[in-house]
């Protein structure tokens, strides 16, 4: 089952890039462009994308619950439902401040989870047309090819830390406790390029504030199933249904995991 729904999730994930995505690059006009709240803004792709997405990977599994990223935003009472037996969630748009910007990173996310775990999960760049996607217990692919994380081989190792969801006294002890341990690189504003970083050997670490489901659920999986370590600040695995809990740490391999976990736990209160 694996091959034959990668091989479908794959087809629509390029229909929806190619239909409703590409079209709008670098085209879009002000009336097609909404805010949704303060720094976060959403577009007639990001819409056009999702109805795609959902359309499509209902016709895969129609048993499973659908929850995208704008149905959710419509309602609510949508994110009871990632604790659903099967679950398809959806980001049409990763990245989408880049997008509006008209430059990358920018991507098309999907994750299947199961009982609020995930179980696959796909993250597609189309304008390079790089596929990552994993299977629980099945490694982690890029295309065709099983990939293992490798970290930069830095020293200090090389992070990206979000900051932009974190209360000014945590931004702070961030910066005092942290940072200083660690060569800090700017953010892509944008998980379906931050979560590949982790493996290519681009970033060796990575802590992440807001934790929602459609951004993380695939590329949690990604680096886990290559090797590398996402887990909550605790130890505690990633749970689609405890998506809003904040604090995620990422690393490229267990021991960077570990290291940075005791260097958080360290911090002031």
């Amino acid at each position: 089952m694996t091959q034959a729904l990668n091989a479908g999730v794959t087809a629509v994930l390029h229909e929806a890039a190619q239909r409703a995505v590409l079209p709008h690059y670098q085209r879009l006009e002000s009336h097609q462009i909404d805010a949704k709240a303060a720094d976060d803004v959403v577009t007639v792709a990001d819409k056009e994308a999702e109805l795609i997405l959902a359309e499509g990977l209902a016709k895969l599994l129609p048993e499973a619950t659908i929850v995208g990223e704008e149905a959710a935003h419509a309602d609510p009472a949508l994110l009871d439902r990632l604790g659903d037996a099967l679950c398809w969630i959806i980001d049409p748009i990763d990245g989408t401040n880049n997008f509006v910007a008209g430059r990358p990173p920018f991507g098309l996310m999907v994750a299947l989870a199961e009982g609020g775990e995930t179980i696959a999960g796909w993250i597609y760049d189309p304008l390079t047309g790089r596929l990552c996607h994993a299977h629980r217990r099945a490694g982690a692919w890029i295309g065709d090819e099983r990939i293992t994380a490798r970290t930069t081989g830095a020293e200090p190792p090389v992070a990206a830390i979000s900051l932009v969801f974190m209360d000014q006294a945590k931004r702070a002890a961030m910066k005092d406790h942290i940072a200083p341990h660690y060569t800090l690189v700017d953010i892509p504003r944008c998980a379906a390029e931050q979560y590949p970083r982790l493996v290519l050997g681009v970033n060796d670490c990575s802590i992440f504030e807001r934790t929602l489901a459609w951004d993380h659920a695939p590329g949690v999986l990604f680096v886990n199933e290559a090797g590398g370590r996402v887990a909550r600040t605790d130890g505690r695995p990633y749970r689609v249904d405890e998506a809003h809990l904040p604090g995620l740490l990422a690393a490229a391999n267990p021991a960077l995991w570990d290291e940075l976990a005791e260097r958080l736990s360290q911090m002031p209160a």
